[in-house]
Order: structure tokens, then sequence, then C-alpha cells
């Protein structure tokens, strides 16, 4: 995985947060990761349908502001990996959308 601006390999250290959901049976997963060099994040989504075939797809270079408000939410859940959790913090990261 590169940042989108500066094509830099990210290190595991560099993904700050991530999500994951149940919409309409599939599992979608977005991780954030922060580039120390540029200070953009990138948001790698996982689209895993209901058959078992899994797609990625990368978007970005996102600003500090707007990926920290995106973080913000998915800190604001005690399980973001548990693509069943209907907290607030996973209901508003994926706009009411969940199963």
């Amino acid at each position: 995985m590169q940042c989108l601006q500066c094509n830099r390999t990210f290190a595991d250290e560099d993904r700050i947060a991530s999500m994951s959901g149940s919409i309409m049976g599939d599992e979608v997963t977005d991780s954030y990761f922060l580039c120390p060099v540029c200070d953009v994040f990138t948001l790698a989504t996982w689209w895993d349908d209901f058959t078992g075939i899994e797609t990625m797809k990368t978007s970005g270079p996102l600003s500090r502001s707007v990926g920290d408000a995106q973080v913000g939410i998915i800190r604001g859940c005690e399980r973001p990996w548990d693509k069943r959790c209907r907290c607030p913090a996973h209901r508003s990261y994926f706009n009411d959308a969940l199963d």
C-alpha cells in the first residue's frame, strides 16, 4: 500500500484506524493510512461480497482534517472490527446503511 500523494510505501504503524460494517450482506472495511511525509490520509476500502469475492480500492489523498474527523468517529467504537456492531459510531460512519 502506498501514499496516493507521494507514493511512499506505508509501514504497519501508518495504519491509524479501521472500521468494518455489513451492508446488504457484504462486509466492508475502511482503513485509514496517514503518511508521515505528506501528512495526508489514504483510504483503503475492502469489499467482501456475499459470494466471497473481495475487492479493494484506494481513495485520497484526504486532508488531515477530513481524515482526523473520520478517525475520530471510528475511535468512538470499542469494537470497530465487528461488522455486526450497531453503536452510534458505526451508524454514523456508515450513514445508517448497515444491515
